[in-house]
């Protein structure tokens, strides 16, 4: 879908609150990600969306690295088709992992991906939570708890798989496209300081 099916916010439009965490996005990444003003428009979700997206992502507690979080993201938006969630996400993977390869293959075929046993029991269990929910029982969390996740960290894995899930849907449905940056963002290996 080249048009978005709704229109971003204009963000001299939007609520100061909201502004103002658009503007702090755009100063440290230097551009603003299109979901942000997508869901400006609604400012009753957009609150509500960034408030879970940050217990989610921003979390500092778990066994979760935020490498691990966005490689759940871009394994289970690959699973939905979300463009805008693979390219975003896959972004923030290549520059938290600082691997310039790992999104595109974690995005294709994590079998594939050179990642540890732990983060490949990682996304198994994500991928289950994503495709067949209502499978997921006690051998899957025992799976993880043999590459030293807890239940905790199961529920982080689950939580994020399913906040992503209504993103992609979301991102489906309005025709949101991934900013051009995101495509080259993390690319180049960093250099050793």
């Amino acid at each position: 879908m080249s048009d978005m099916r709704y229109p971003l916010a204009d963000i001299d439009n939007v609520d100061d609150d909201i502004r103002a965490q658009i503007l702090e996005v755009a100063e440290k990444s230097g551009f603003v990600p299109n979901v942000f003003l997508a869901l400006a428009r609604r400012p009753d979700e957009f609150r509500a969306f960034f408030a879970y997206y940050d217990a989610l992502m921003e979390k500092e507690t778990g066994n979760l690295t935020k490498a691990d979080r966005e490689m759940i993201v871009v394994a289970t938006s690959a699973i939905n088709h979300c463009l805008y969630c693979v390219v975003a996400h896959g972004a923030m993977l290549r520059i938290f992992a600082k691997d310039p390869l790992i999104a595109d293959v974690v995005a294709t075929n994590y079998h594939q991906a050179d990642i540890s046993p732990r983060q490949m029991a990682m996304l198994d269990f994500a991928v289950k939570v994503c495709e067949e929910p209502w499978a997921v029982g006690d051998a899957d969390h025992a799976k993880l708890a043999e590459h030293g996740f807890d239940d905790e960290d199961a529920w982080d894995i689950a939580a994020i798989t399913g906040f992503f899930g209504l993103s992609n849907r979301m991102a489906h449905i309005s025709g949101m496209l991934p900013n051009p940056e995101f495509y080259t963002l993390g690319r180049l290996p960093r250099e050793k300081k």
